[in-house]
């Protein structure tokens, strides 16, 4: 008997995707509830799990190939009318291959090329880097592109062994020509580019700059991080900090947390805030809801899960829906000044960035201070200049006074 495998509901407004990768080839065992096959949507990759127990029937769907809502997949036949389909094999002594000749693969493990994405596929091609040689991190033990990178760099700072005889060397022959790769937009690549230049063409966007002593917060990081560690099972971040203080800047500047729809304005009495997170297939922003009710803690353990759920790829289209305000951190890539690009529909983005030593006045003397650039990038039709300044200085003002976010000040 054949079980379909159909194209699941996505999520609100979502009606097709595109193919990614088969993680299970035909004639392959699968268990119930087994991911068989990653599909791309706009936002987030979807694994689709097997419905029953059995053995990967016929693929009708090939990777790349854009599919509906209900559309049929794959078949799963019946384990045991699938093995009665097959002949009775020889019972003859197969020859051992020499080990050179083998490499152990585990479907549940890193090693395995069947489920390794294009992007840690391209990785591994790069480096040359053998994928079952690297313990993967991602879910299930799936090999990251963050894996191979990690696993070329620890390639390369090992010296080479030393020979006690010397090698002739034959020198390579030079590679005529210059190589390209064409590689094809990922469903969620081309979305991405889609909505970042439709809001440079529908928004009045401006960037209005500071710059943050972070010396305070910084202070209070290094005094309570091992105490809030132990006490909540998660580390002290910055994002906490900047979204405690975003809160309040919202709350006193209504409009930096509304948005326009249609010939309407429409203000928020809640402040759910995306938080950028960079996965394989792109940047990604998931939504910390209700943050103005939150703690520190429930702050950063959301952004902690977020961010390992886009690594292993298990966002949800849940998780990406709403969000009221921006908070995109290029400080951790080592940028010192942006001009952040509006998430629509919303109106304003803070951009965070890199902290470093900077000669600074106080009290009339020349002290080093550790400085970061932060910038907000907003939609001047709905919000005017001098909110989008008072607000960036807001947020400037509790992350150089933390006491500020104690008393909502």
């Amino acid at each position: 008997m054949s079980i379909e495998v159909k194209v699941p509901t996505l999520g609100e407004s979502v009606s097709e995707a595109t193919v990614g990768q088969w993680l299970k080839k035909p004639g392959e065992t699968v268990a119930l509830d087994e991911p068989i096959v990653s599909l791309e949507t706009d936002k987030v990759a979807v694994e689709v799990p097997a419905p029953a127990a059995g053995v990967m029937g016929a693929l009708v769907a090939n990777e790349g190939d854009t599919v509906a809502v209900g559309a049929l997949l794959a078949l799963i036949e019946d384990s045991i009318a699938a093995a009665g389909n097959q002949p009775p094999a020889p019972r003859t002594e197969a020859p051992v291959a020499p080990a050179s000749d083998t490499m152990p693969k585990d479907a549940g493990t890193s090693g395995d090329a069947a489920v390794l994405s294009p992007a840690v596929r391209r990785a591994v091609l790069e480096y040359g880097i053998d994928p079952s040689s690297v313990k993967g991190t991602g879910k299930d033990g799936r090999l990251t592109k963050e894996d191979v990178t990690a696993a070329a760099q620890a390639k390369q700072a090992t010296p080479a062994p030393a020979t006690s005889a010397p090698v002739t060397t034959v020198a390579a022959a030079p590679v005529a020509g210059r190589n390209e790769e064409r590689v094809k937009m990922t469903r969620m690549r081309q979305t991405i580019a889609k909505r970042l230049k439709s809001a440079q063409e529908t928004a009045a966007m401006l960037t209005t700059f500071n710059d943050v002593d972070m010396g305070a917060v910084m202070e209070a990081r290094s005094k309570y991080k091992d105490v809030f560690e132990k006490k909540h099972g998660v580390k002290l971040g910055l994002m906490s900090f900047f979204a405690k203080a975003s809160v309040l800047a919202l709350k006193d500047i209504p409009s930096v947390n509304a948005q326009m729809q249609g010939d309407e304005i429409v203000y928020f009495d809640y402040v759910d805030i995306s938080v950028a997170v960079s996965a394989p297939n792109g940047l990604v922003v998931p939504v910390v809801r209700n943050v103005d009710k939150l703690s520190f803690a429930d702050i950063e353990k959301s952004i902690a899960d977020y961010g390992k759920k886009a690594r292993d790829g298990s966002l949800t289209m849940e998780d990406m829906k709403g969000g009221t305000f921006t908070i995109s951190n290029g400080g951790v890539f080592g940028g010192l000044m942006s001009t952040p690009i509006i998430n629509p529909p919303q109106s304003a983005v803070l951009g965070l960035h890199r902290i470093e030593d900077r000669p600074v006045v106080r009290n009339g003397e020349i002290v080093i201070r550790p400085m970061m650039y932060i910038a907000l990038s907003y939609d001047h039709r709905i919000i005017d200049g001098r909110e989008a300044v008072t607000a960036l200085k807001t947020i400037k003002e509790a992350i150089e006074d933390p006491t500020r976010l104690l008393i909502d000040l």
